[in-house]
């Protein structure tokens, strides 16, 4: 048989099996391209993760407007990865990028377009002193 008596409700064990309300204090992206969510509770939490694509082709890209570029079919589907995997390159937060220009190759550029501009300007010069040679022999 079975018997219950009766007596006063009581808590004899109190345990949290959870976290106290946290707010979202920051966000942080490694260079794995983990983003990490920090919380006022001291709580840490992996939120997601930054993917990164490349093209087989990278001269068959379309550009559109705003320095965007676009897929065709020259350019191939994007690849898809993580960061630092297959040769994607990695993430650094608070950084700013540096420029992929070759500074060398543009002054080098830059000069040989100057020497042309002289060259035609000089040229230009000339042509106006054989026509005004010309026109005085009349």
């Amino acid at each position: 048989t079975i018997t219950q008596f009766g007596g006063k409700f009581g808590v004899y064990d109190l345990t949290q099996n959870g976290y106290a309300k946290g707010d979202l204090t920051s966000i942080d992206i490694g260079e794995s391209g983990v983003i990490l969510a920090r919380y006022s509770n001291g709580v840490s939490k992996a939120e997601g993760m930054v993917a990164l694509g490349t093209f087989r082709n990278l001269q068959g890209l379309q550009p559109v407007n705003g320095g965007y570029w676009s897929e065709t079919f020259a350019s191939g589907q994007a690849v898809m990865g993580s960061p630092q995997d297959s040769g994607l390159g990695l993430i650094r937060q608070s950084a700013l990028e540096e420029s992929n220009v070759d500074l060398t190759q543009e002054l080098v550029n830059m000069i040989v377009a100057q020497r042309a501009y002289q060259a035609n300007a000089q040229t230009i010069k000339t042509q106006d002193q054989v026509q005004q040679t010309l026109v005085n022999l009349r």
